[in-house]
């Protein structure tokens, strides 16, 4: 099987917060760092919470107002800081490319094709693209609306409500051989307070076989790490997709570097067909 790009990853926000230390866990963003090169599409959450702690070390206080107006006030401020720290950690010999994507660069075929392209120019340009979900600028009302509207037209519409669905669609565009899904656990579980339960794989035959797998393992998945994620059962529907073109799908720790999780030298949920 054919593969346009070698590995699509995402990391999540919680993933990268140090919790006893309230700031950027900079063990993990400079093991991811120093691990992306040109053929990895990296898709980075985290603006919104790096954005959050800056402010706080700067003023001493929390920003006081409505919800999704301080969420894009943080995330605006938090992506200069995760782009310093990327650029800080990874290969000087490549460049980084920040991309920030919005849900209708998914839905307007032209917006599609222009991101497809620019992402696919990248390997052999030695660039490395860094995507984020575009919260500063996104308005969720005017979304809802957009998507609505999709919907009512009986045009399939993603709405890129979380960077799990975002990294997932970026895999349908440009087909990864590998999907890897970065999180503050080490995968799939059937019990998500019981580490022993991980389900190391989901396999099938083909790809019809492996949805089917796949939506077995939903039953045991609820809850979320934090307000606004959707948690373990959303990460595996938006999956869904990518594993029809072939690609193999990890759910990992990020404490763990891609080439051992991709080499199954440590623990994770390895998603694929034989």
């Amino acid at each position: 099987m054919t593969f346009d790009i070698e590995l699509v990853g995402k990391v999540g926000s919680m993933a990268l917060i140090n919790k006893e230390h309230d700031d950027i866990d900079y063990n993990i963003i400079a093991r991811i760092s120093r691990d992306l090169r040109p053929g990895v599409i990296w898709v980075t959450s985290g603006a919104a919470e790096i954005g959050r702690l800056d402010y706080i070390k700067r003023t001493g206080h929390d920003l006081i107002g409505e919800y999704d107006e301080i969420k894009a006030d943080y995330a605006a401020q938090g992506q200069s800081v995760l782009m310093a720290n990327y650029r800080q950690y990874a290969d000087s010999r490549y460049s980084l490319r920040q991309i920030l994507i919005e849900h209708n660069h998914f839905n307007d075929p032209a917006k599609r094709e222009h991101l497809k392209k620019m992402l696919l120019r990248c390997p052999g340009q030695g660039a490395i693209p860094i995507v984020n979900y575009n919260d500063p600028v996104s308005d969720e009302e005017v979304r809802t609306m957009e998507i609505a509207a999709l919907k009512k037209a009986g045009v399939p519409a993603v709405e890129c409500v979380d960077n799990d669905e975002t990294a997932s669609q970026i895999a349908c565009l440009v087909k990864p051989k590998y999907l890897v899904i970065l999180t503050g656990v080490g995968g799939i579980y059937t019990d998500k307070d019981d580490e022993s339960t991980l389900i190391r794989e989901i396999c099938g035959k083909d790809a019809y076989d492996l949805i089917e797998q796949v939506e077995e393992v939903q039953r045991y998945c609820n809850g979320a790490s934090r307000k606004g994620a959707n948690g373990a059962h959303a990460k595996l529907e938006y999956i869904k997709e990518p594993i029809k073109n072939g690609t193999t799908v990890y759910i990992a720790n990020s404490k763990y570097r891609l080439k051992d999780i991709l080499s199954e030298a440590v623990p994770s949920t390895k998603i694929y067909t034989r």
